[in-house]
């Protein structure tokens, strides 16, 4: 959605927080007003599209298969909660777990402009919003899930912050098949393909390694790293 070059963002507020700032802004009016959230200077997502967000979640479930009637999936990321939002219009899903290290966004989402997105999902009872670090949580959860959908970065190779990096380390990697069933999928977004990642998973013992493209309106694709933890 392109803007007036005098539509300058609005901060709706600013937060600092043990991972740095987080911050909340709009652009446009009424019907068009978009949501920006941006980390440490660096933008994260906006409510332009969501069209990104629902496709992660439609892949991670396609690749779990019909064998698997009420899967459960975890969300890393709770970001505007389109993610969050799709998948508990799906009746398909036991559980639907979202793990948000960031207080202020969780905020947002339960008493600020966000909630208009959200608002139904949190109110379904399959729903739950963690507030964690995914890496920490993943290396410590006894819980496990059919599915893990994270976009917590613009991508393997763009983290929002250093900390981000073990995620896809192969510890991090260890602590993502832990956490998944047999058979259970990976789905990692990213702003741009990492053949680089895709070797990492096939180190990490994943198999069905593959990406996904997700195509815009503007811009270049994003894409959906896939892997699956063998049964």
């Amino acid at each position: 959605m392109p803007f007036p070059a005098t539509d300058a963002p609005v901060t709706l507020d600013r937060r600092e927080g043990p991972f740095g700032e987080v911050v909340l802004r709009s652009r446009g009016d009424g019907a068009e007003k978009v949501y920006e959230i941006i980390a440490n200077g660096c933008f994260l997502m906006d409510t332009s599209d969501g069209r990104s967000e629902r496709l992660l979640v439609d892949a991670a479930y396609r690749a779990i298969g019909t064998g698997n009637a009420a899967p459960r999936v975890l969300i890393g990321g709770l970001g505007v909660g389109f993610s969050l939002a799709h998948a508990a219009a799906m009746p398909s899903w036991r559980r639907i777990a979202v793990v948000e290290r960031e207080q202020a966004i969780i905020d947002w989402h339960h008493d600020g402009p966000l909630a208009a997105i959200s608002g139904r999902a949190l109110g379904d009872p399959r729903c739950v919003i963690l507030h964690t670090d995914l890496v920490s949580h993943l290396h410590s959860t006894a819980d496990r899930y059919d599915a893990l959908c994270l976009d917590i970065d613009n991508g393997p190779d763009w983290t929002v912050t250093e900390d981000n990096g073990a995620l896809y380390s192969p510890a991090g990697l260890a602590a993502c098949a832990a956490a998944l069933e047999p058979g259970g999928v990976l789905a990692v977004w990213s702003a741009k393909p990492s053949p680089e990642f895709e070797e990492a998973l096939r180190n990490a013992g994943f198999t069905g390694v593959r990406t996904e493209e997700i195509h815009l309106a503007r811009g270049v694709p994003d894409v959906v790293h896939l892997a699956v933890r063998p049964a």
